[in-house]
Formats: structure tokens, C-alpha cells, sequence
């Protein structure tokens, strides 16, 4: 038998309910927001875009960031996904905690949401001029 999903994981917005009322956040505007945050992060060159059916992977332009990076809702906490290029010579695991932590605060501060995990999955390296 198969198990039923959570509305959560179908529907493409986060609800939150305050004193107020409901606020409804789409994923894309988290995803948005924290590609642009992710950019201002030292050792990332931009989000990387893959072509699943050629396994091509493509620098994205600042306007579609929120492509390289992908918003799960599991009980009420997001989990991010990011597909990264960084520039060369840039030590990666420092990159990584960097982006990490300086991630989690500002999406946690700009949604109220809890940041459970954040996977990074680097996908090229550019040398930047």
C-alpha cells in the first residue's frame, strides 16, 4: 500500500500561521533569496544549472540563481539543496562552512523557518580574472 504524502511536500508554498493570520511563502522566493545571499558568500563564483539529460552543467546568470538550488519542506524545515561553482584555488570545505552558516542565519531571519540541512553539491570550478 502506498503511503500518502504530506501537503506539504505538493503544494509549492510554506504556510505559516501567526496571531495575525497565514503567511504563504513560495519556494522559489526562498530559493531566490538565497542564491542572491549565497553570491555575496567569499569563493562563490555563481549557481551551477545542470542539464539532467546531457549531465552538462552551465553557469547561471544572477537573474535565475534560484534554479541552481532546490527548497524541500519536511515537517515544517527547510532543507536546501545547492549546486555551486567556485573559483579556483579557493579551499572548498572553508567555502562550504562559510556558505553554510552565513545561509541558514539570513533565511532563517528573512522566512522564520528552521534551515534543517543544507546539502552543497559543487559542480565546476572557474578561474575568476
Amino acid at each position: 500500500m502506498a503511503k500518502k504524502r504530506s501537503i506539504r511536500y505538493i503544494t509549492r508554498k510554506t504556510n505559516m500561521n501567526t496571531h495575525m493570520g497565514n503567511v504563504a511563502i513560495e519556494r522559489d522566493v526562498i530559493a531566490q533569496y538565497a542564491g542572491v545571499a549565497a553570491m555575496e558568500c567569499f569563493g562563490i563564483v555563481g549557481m551551477a544549472g545542470i542539464n539532467v539529460k546531457d549531465g552538462i552543467v552551465k553557469l547561471l546568470r544572477l537573474d535565475d540563481v534560484r534554479r541552481g538550488i532546490s527548497v524541500i519542506v519536511r515537517n515544517n524545515k527547510l532543507v536546501l539543496n545547492f549546486h555551486i561553482v567556485v573559483a579556483y584555488g579557493v579551499n572548498v570545505l572553508s567555502v562550504s562552512e562559510n556558505l553554510i552558516s552565513s545561509i541558514k542565519y539570513k533565511v532563517e531571519e528573512f522566512s522564520g523557518i528552521e534551515v534543517s540541512k543544507i546539502n552543497i553539491f559543487v559542480e565546476g570550478v572557474k578561474v575568476i580574472d
